[in-house]
C-alpha cells in the first residue's frame, strides 16, 4: 500500500536524506552501543537535524496532502453510495409492494442487495485510497466457495426456499400435506416451513425437501367436493334410499351444499360383500369442507334408519353337507 505519493526526478534530495540518515545509523550501531546517554543523544540529534531538510519536509507534506485528498475521495464515494444504496431498496420494495411479493422474499431480496452493494461499494472506497484489491477480491472469492461447501445442506434449503416463495405452491393459512406431515402453514421462511397440525404441533419441514417432494394443498382451490360411502342392507329399493339422501342433502335447505360446479350426485358405488355401498358427491366451498362433512356424518347416521334404510352387519352364509353313508 502507498500511502506517501512517490517522489519525482526533482525529489531525489529528499530520498537522498532519507538514505544518508539510514546508513548513518546502520554505521554507528555499533559505536551507539558503547556511548552513555549524553553521546548517545548528541549523535542522534546531529544526524536528525540532516534528515529534516526543506526537500524532506517538502516530500513528507506532499504525500500526506494526496492521501488526505485521497481519503476525503473515499469518505465521500461511501456516503453517496450509501445513499445510492437506500435509494435502491425503497425502489425495490415499492416494487415487491405494488406485485404483493411475499414479505420473507421481499425481505431476503433487498437485505441480499444491500448486502452486496455495500461490499462493492467499500471495495471501491478502498481502491480509491490506492490499495490493491485484487488480494481482496481473490479472499472474498476463496471465501465464498468454502462457504459454500461448508453449508451445501443449508443452500440447498435457502434455494427450496426462494423456490416455494416464487413459485407459490401453497401460502400462509392452507393446510397442506407433504413430506408425511399436514397441518396448516404458520409461516414460510428462508431455510424452512412451519405447519400447526390439528393437535396442535409445531413442524418445521427443510424447504429443500419440500420443494423437491409431493404437496398436497388442500385450501388452493375454492371449492372442494365432499364425498360420502353409505352401505345399506341387500334389498333396500335404491330409489327409496336416493329419495331420502336427495332430501337430506338438498342444497335449498343448506346453503353450503352448493348447486355449482355440478349439483349433489348419488349413485351405486360397489357391491361389497355384505352391503351395497351407495357414494354420495356434494360440492362445497373449501372453507365449509370439514364441517359439512362431519354434519352430514352424523345427519345420515341418524336419519337413515328412522325412513327404513338400515346399515347392514358384516355377515357371513354357511352352508353344511352332510356326507355321512349307510354301513354296507
Amino acid at each position: 500500500m502507498n500511502i506517501l505519493q512517490i517522489p519525482s526526478v526533482t525529489d531525489t534530495t529528499a530520498l537522498d536524506s532519507l538514505e544518508h540518515f539510514s546508513a548513518r545509523i546502520a554505521q554507528k550501531t555499533d559505536s551507539l552501543a558503547n556511548m552513555d546517554t549524553e553521546q548517545f543523544i548528541a549523535t542522534i540529534s546531529k544526524d536528525a537535524s540532516k534528515l529534516f531538510t526543506p526537500e524532506t519536509l517538502d516530500y513528507i507534506i506532499h504525500g500526506l496532502i494526496s492521501f488526505g485528498l485521497k481519503l476525503l475521495a473515499a469518505l465521500a464515494i461511501y456516503i453517496i453510495g450509501a445513499w445510492i444504496i437506500r435509494k435502491c431498496k425503497r425502489l425495490v420494495m415499492r416494487i415487491f409492494e405494488r406485485r404483493k411479493t411475499e414479505k420473507s422474499l421481499a425481505s431476503f431480496v433487498i437485505n441480499l442487495i444491500s448486502i452486496t452493494l455495500t461490499v462493492i461499494l467499500i471495495v471501491i472506497a478502498i481502491s480509491t485510497l490506492g490499495i490493491n484489491t485484487t488480494s481482496i477480491a481473490a479472499l472474498l472469492a476463496s471465501g465464498g466457495v468454502a462457504i459454500g461447501f461448508a453449508l451445501s445442506g443449508t443452500l440447498q434449503n435457502f434455494a427450496g426456499g426462494i423456490m416455494i416463495l416464487t413459485f407459490k405452491p401453497f401460502k400462509s393459512g392452507d393446510y397442506i400435506e407433504a413430506q408425511g406431515y399436514s397441518g396448516t402453514v404458520d409461516s414460510i421462511d428462508i431455510f424452512n416451513t412451519k405447519l400447526t397440525t390439528p393437535d396442535n404441533k409445531m413442524i418445521m419441514i427443510p424447504n429443500g425437501t419440500l420443494s423437491n417432494g409431493t404437496i398436497n394443498n388442500y385450501s388452493k382451490q375454492q371449492f372442494r367436493r365432499v364425498d360420502w360411502i353409505l352401505g345399506v342392507e341387500y334389498g333396500t329399493d335404491f330409489e327409496k334410499a336416493k329419495g331420502i339422501i336427495e332430501n337430506i342433502i338438498s342444497a335449498e335447505k343448506d346453503t353450503r351444499i352448493l348447486s355449482k360446479p355440478s349439483a349433489p350426485f348419488i349413485g351405486i358405488e360397489s357391491l361389497s360383500a355384505s352391503s351395497v355401498d351407495i357414494i354420495v358427491k356434494a360440492w362445497v366451498k373449501t372453507s365449509d369442507y370439514w364441517d359439512v362433512f362431519y354434519d352430514y356424518n352424523a345427519r345420515f347416521y341418524t336419519e337413515l334408519p328412522q325412513n327404513g334404510i338400515n346399515f347392514p352387519f358384516p355377515q357371513m352364509d354357511v352352508w353344511l353337507r352332510n356326507n355321512t353313508k349307510g354301513d354296507a
